[in-house]
Parts: C-alpha cells; structure tokens; sequence
C-alpha cells in the first residue's frame, strides 16, 4: 500500500502522488518510458530510496520508517548501478556467494553454529529451490554452471538475478527493465516467470515499457509539467491468484516542455507542501539526480 508517495532530488521530483493497494502475490507493473521515475518508485518501494512525501507499508512495515526492516523481506533483480550481475563470474560462482552472504547475514546464531556438511547441504537445497522457481536450467546453459555472465543471454540473465533474490525467500520482489531487449517470445516467457513467482505468494514488482493486461499497471509518462493523474489499472477480474487488487489514481509528473514564448503550466501549491513543478523541477534530471543521492549514480 502506498499513498501520496513522492521522492525528491536536487533538481527536483522524481515521482509524486504515488497512490497504490496490492495485496499479497500481485504482479504490479511499473510502466512507462525510461527516465520517468520508474526505478525510483521501485527503488522507494523496496526500502532502497527514501521518500519525502506522504507513506507506504509493506508487510506491516510502514515506509520511510522502516526502511532497513523492508529491505529484509524485499529481494531485488537485477537493478542497473544498485545490483548488477557481475559479467567476469559464473553462474554458480554468483550462487555461491549469494548463498554464503545469506548464511552470514540473514541465517540465525544456530544456523552458523550448524556443521560445515549440513550448512552446504542447506546451501545447494536453497540454490536449487531458486533456480526451480526462476525457471533456469543449469545443463542447457552453453558451459553449465561454468558459463561467464557475460555469456548469457538477456532473458537467462533476468532468469538468474531472480534466483539470486528469490534465495532470500522474500515476501516482496522488485525487477528492472523486464522487457528491455527482450524478442516477444521472450518477453512473454519472462511474464509467465513473473505470473509464477507471484502467484507462489511473493509480490512483484517489475519497471517495464508495456505491461501485460493482466498486471496492475502504475503508468509514469513524461509530457507536461501539469499533469492530471494517471489511474492504475488492471483486469476488473484477476485472472492470476493474488492478483493486485483496489488500485487507486497515481500520478507520475514528468519533465515539462520546453517554453513557448508564453509562460509554462505549473501546478498549483498545496498548503504547506512542496513548492509548485516548474521546468527544472519535474524532469528527468530529477530522478538521475534521486538516484545519485543514494549512491546509486
């Protein structure tokens, strides 16, 4: 749940009036075209960035409070700048680590006190169980386990990062660029692996440039700076298990044109709020400017 969410850079918003209701095991998507604040709202909904304006809650937690509690049940794909895979690794080295950072920093003072053979079994159960439900089959990779991130191909590299974040058993998992390079045989392969892990029970979050019609659509745009809300949207009738449910209006403010020689729109001042949106308010730069605040640049 989030209402009137909104982050702010330096040179402005990234997103404002963020209003949302998703329930657990929803498949919401984040669309819009790039430089709209899409990553942002993921990035604000996952614990990674802190908001300024109004409050979410995930899993009981409520937002910007409780955002080191959040990032503890919230997973992340891969995420350009914040969680990239490494392309001088293998596969199974990517795993590993993950597998040794969750025993050390999630697992319990009696986990790490377990002999070494049954933490290594634990481990392999745990990887495995991943690479089950991200749909990734080690074999058909062209060197197994061995092969290089560089070698992948996009959707086997999508298939991997949710793995890595799915072995953390997370209640919450955000996705970036789903369907960014992606052929629509593809595309459509990485939304059925979506519509899997969420109806599993986890909830997904995942930045697109066109979501499917089955999702819970949050659409960012970029036109003018007085922009009207933009709804959420989804089927009237969910046709996945937990599908996202009462969606309330969102509003993504994008960057304003550029001036005529008569003066831009604006939106009016809330009392006692933020200043209005001007030209160098609302822009791109603005959520460039978001993300290098976190140290995501």
């Amino acid at each position: 749940m989030a209402e009137g969410l909104g982050l702010k850079g330096p040179r402005g918003w990234a997103f404002r009036d963020v209003s949302l209701r998703a329930g657990a095991g929803a498949l919401v998507a984040l669309e819009g075209p790039s430089g709209t604040g899409r990553t942002c709202l993921l990035l604000a909904l996952t614990g990674r960035m802190k908001t300024q304006e109004g409050h979410a809650e995930v899993g009981g937690l409520r937002l910007p409070r409780k955002m080191a509690a959040v990032r503890r049940i919230a997973g992340l794909g891969q995420v350009p700048g914040v969680s990239e895979l490494d392309p001088s690794l293998t596969v199974a080295e990517h795993l590993r680590e993950r597998a040794l950072l969750q025993r050390r920093f999630d697992g319990s003072v009696r986990a790490l006190l377990r002999r070494p053979g049954t933490r290594a079994a634990e481990a392999r159960a745990r990887i495995a169980e991943a690479l089950a439900a991200a749909g990734l089959d080690l074999a058909a990779l062209p060197k197994g386990e061995r092969t290089s991130v560089r070698d992948l191909e996009r959707l086997e590299a999508l298939r991997l990062s949710i793995a890595l974040a799915l072995m953390g058993r997370p209640r919450l998992i955000g996705v970036d660029d789903t369907d960014l390079k992606l052929s629509d045989a593809d595309r459509a392969e990485a939304w059925a692996l979506l519509r899997a892990v969420a109806a599993g029970g986890t909830t997904v979050l995942a930045v697109c440039s066109e979501a499917p019609a089955d999702a819970l659509r949050i659409t960012t745009v970029g036109t003018a700076a007085a922009t009207p809300a933009i709804p959420a949207t989804g089927p009237a009738e969910p046709t996945e298990p937990g599908t996202a449910t009462e969606p309330t209006a969102v509003t993504e403010p994008a960057a304003a044109e550029e001036p005529a020689e008569t003066t831009p729109a604006t939106e009016p001042a809330a009392a006692e709020g933020p200043a209005a949106a001007t030209e160098d308010d609302i822009t791109e730069e603005g959520a460039a400017d978001a993300l290098a605040e976190t140290g995501r640049a």
